[in-house]
């Protein structure tokens, strides 16, 4: 119950444009990723297709044989992977790209992302490859190859890769605790139904209240709900990249990792492209020009009426908070403002904060119904007495007729 909303927008998703975590098995070959890591893509893997469940692709990385260091980038496609199968020599490998997972005979899977490095001892017998729903890369280094030699097994069935691969081994919410996984599924589906947001906005309101809130299990499934409804990488990090100005980067450095994880595991390449628009001459004044295009001309007030030895947290709220982080490119400004009501709302005890930008809200055209239909969705996840401070605050700016 509890991953209805889930399990809704991801449907939602994929009845719109799938990323690329998809089934492979229905991509065209010139839709497959080639930026999976940083190492190149390579060719397809025909030479041990056979040895092989689904498609895999292969670049060597060294070819000097006087080293003695064999190592290559493997690249597979969601669900595919390697059969059962040893080295005389021992293998490592280093995950690069992705999510992926290795397995020992008689031993639990070990789920793989990048950076991870696996060691395999001469003669284990194990497979590798990626997750049901990723992409996956890694690097493959044979050790003492002058003697080395792969044996190989019989296949990873589909039942052994799902027993590997099933999520969290039943350990999860709907296992140990059912009655409190149906009362807040029940509760965040009930919730949906009042007002009149689309799905794209409940969810980034939402991944905001998570940053706020220090929930990293409820960001991580509202992270793949959000790409498979066709919230864009740009638009997430601008979601992490506007809280930082208003939660701390203490409070958003772990949620900046979950999220790359994520990103990567999706086939995005990193970096993303910059949506800084100011420099170091230009923020300060087209922070404030900012400012009071959403606040008015009360900003020049709390500039000049701001004691003298705190006038320079009013510079830093226009050059940094405003001309740092909001004056950036891949959200609008309605966005924005409403983005930073769900953050302070969430965060608690930062009233003043909330009545000031619920009226900055409604400058940029954010009217009360919007927000307490924000509210309200964030009900289920901030709990009653915040939810209760933040409609008394737009009550008190925005009174009932």
């Amino acid at each position: 119950m509890r991953k209805l909303f889930f399990i809704f927008v991801t449907v939602i998703g994929f009845l719109q444009i799938p990323m690329q975590s998809i089934n492979a098995q229905s991509m065209k070959k010139e839709e497959v990723p080639q930026n999976i890591s940083a190492f190149p893509l390579g060719k397809e893997n025909t030479g041990f297709k056979q040895y092989f469940t689904g498609e895999s692709w292969l670049a060597p990385l060294t070819g000097n044989k006087d080293l003695n260091v064999p190592m290559s980038n493997v690249t597979f496609e969601p669900g595919c992977r390697n059969n059962w199968h040893s080295h005389t020599g021992g293998q490592i490998l280093i995950a690069v790209g992705g999510v992926g997972y290795y397995q020992e005979r008689g031993k639990a899977a070990r789920r793989l992302l990048p950076g991870d490095v696996v060691e395999i001892a001469p003669d284990i017998e194990h497979w590798h490859g990626a997750a049901p729903d990723s992409w996956f890369s890694h690097l493959a280094i044979g050790c003492n190859p002058q003697t080395n030699k792969n044996i190989w097994l019989e296949q990873v069935d589909d039942q052994q890769y799902a027993e590997a691969t099933k999520d969290n081994g039943g350990t999860g919410l709907s296992a140990t605790d059912p009655e409190l996984d149906a009362i807040f599924g029940n509760f965040t589906k009930e919730v949906q139904q009042y007002g009149n947001l689309d799905t794209k906005t409940r969810l980034m309101v939402t991944l905001a209240s998570n940053i706020a809130s220090q929930a990293q299990t409820e960001y991580r499934m509202m992270l793949e709900s959000a790409l498979n409804a066709g919230i864009t990488p740009i638009e997430i990090k601008e979601i992490l990249y506007q809280a930082v100005a208003y939660a701390g980067m203490a409070k958003v450095m772990d949620f900046v990792g979950i999220t790359n994880e994520a990103l990567l595991a999706h086939g995005v390449r990193l970096p993303l492209e910059g949506q800084a628009v100011v420099s170091a001459e230009t923020r300060f004044d087209k922070g404030l020009a900012l400012q009071k295009s959403i606040f008015g001309e009360r900003i020049d007030q709390m500039h000049k009426n701001a004691p003298e030895n705190q006038k320079h947290i009013q510079r830093y709220l226009s050059a940094n908070c405003f001309g740092d982080y909001q004056t950036r490119g891949g959200l609008d400004v309605k966005t924005r403002e409403l983005l930073t009501f769900s953050i302070l709302v969430s965060l608690g005890g930062c009233e003043s904060q909330v009545k000031g930008h619920i009226q900055g809200n409604v400058n940029v055209g954010n009217n009360k119904d919007t927000l307490l239909a924000v509210v309200t969705q964030l009900l289920p996840y901030i709990g009653y007495p915040r939810t209760l401070n933040a409609i008394a605050c737009l009550n008190e700016v925005i009174p009932e007729k």
